[in-house]
């Protein structure tokens, strides 16, 4: 069984949005038929019914979930399987902002289980591109108390005791469960996630859903769950050296590095007891495995490296910088 599986390219889930643009299709080519506005590209789920589905190689129309009850601990990680089964416990996005999106928070694990019988919801951003002047929201600008949250909401000042960024290329916003955020126009990025789609949507700028109908506010539910402290760091700061691999967020959820590189790259897994994403941020590379063989991965692709292959060696074809990422032990 071992020696079958390999590199796992899926088929992108995207998602119409009355937010989102077309930036999705015109930098990665992900082709939106019908859909006017993408805002998401899911590009690699295991959440309820809106599963991945292999594109390349012999597996190719298989689902994930399928995968993973097949191949159990070869593809995921033997102890990733053991503590979530045939649940993939990773949501991966591309999400790009036309125009702002609501205001928002998630809850923790223990709330989302009481809740809602799901994950919780922590997750990072890493900004591929950013126009002139964008900009998020990520936490409270200073410690803030439920009566004065309730008061700037009704009176539809709730941005004003938020953090507001100026953001850029290569960005990094770490998002705990619990902390306000959203993101603003003219921004494309990376979201790595729990497996959940727990929204509570707290301010939704006044504006109507594609419908023409305003968008459910979850006021009640948001509150109970919301960190009123000052966020004072909001945006993570990392070194940015060529050819090696640099750590970005390590939580307990997932672990996620940056690389940019030039020159050949060996790695070597052996130590880590789980499955590897690599997000292909710019440029092309190729993955040798399996001693000679090879899958080539193209800017905009995300693709799965089962838990079983522990020997890869990297090939760029130009300047090329990925995110790895993995669960933690």
């Amino acid at each position: 069984m071992n020696e079958v599986l390999y590199p796992l390219k899926f088929n992108p889930i995207l998602k119409d949005k009355v937010w989102g643009g077309q930036k999705l299709e015109k930098l990665f080519n992900k082709k939106s038929g019908q859909l006017p506005n993408i805002g998401e590209s899911w590009e690699i789920s295991g959440f309820n019914e809106e599963i991945s589905i292999v594109s390349n190689g012999f597996l190719s129309g298989n689902s994930l979930e399928e995968l993973v009850e097949i191949y159990m601990g070869d593809l995921v990680g033997d102890l990733v399987f053991e503590k979530f089964g045939n649940e993939f416990p990773l949501l991966i996005k591309l999400i790009e902002a036309q125009d702002d999106l609501s205001i928002q928070v998630h809850p923790n694990d223990e709330v989302a289980n009481e809740r809602h019988n799901s994950y919780g919801k922590t997750e990072m951003w890493y900004v591929i591109q950013a126009d002139e002047g964008a900009e998020l929201i990520s936490g409270f600008r200073k410690d803030t108390d439920r009566s004065e949250y309730i008061a700037a909401l009704d009176s539809g000042k709730i941005k004003d005791l938020l953090n507001v960024v100026k953001v850029r290329e290569g960005d990094l916003f770490y998002i705990p469960a619990g902390r306000v955020h959203a993101i603003g126009s003219g921004i494309l990025l990376a979201e790595i996630q729990q497996t959940s789609d727990i929204t509570y949507r707290i301010y939704d700028w006044d504006r109507p859903g594609s419908d023409g109908k305003f968008r459910e506010l979850h006021t009640d539910l948001a509150i109970d769950v919301i960190d009123f402290k000052a966020t004072e760091s909001c945006k993570t700061v990392y070194k940015k050296d060529k050819n090696q691999t640099i750590n970005l967020v390590d939580c307990p959820y997932f672990k996620t590095n940056i690389l940019e590189f030039n020159q050949l790259i060996e790695k070597d897994y052996i130590l880590i007891d789980s499955f590897v994403i690599y997000i292909c941020i710019t440029g092309q590379f190729d993955i040798k495995y399996n001693q000679d063989k090879l899958e080539t991965v193209h800017a905009g692709e995300t693709v799965l490296i089962p838990s079983v292959l522990k020997s890869l060696i990297l090939i760029p074809e130009i300047d090329t910088k990925i995110l790895e990422i993995y669960i933690p032990e």
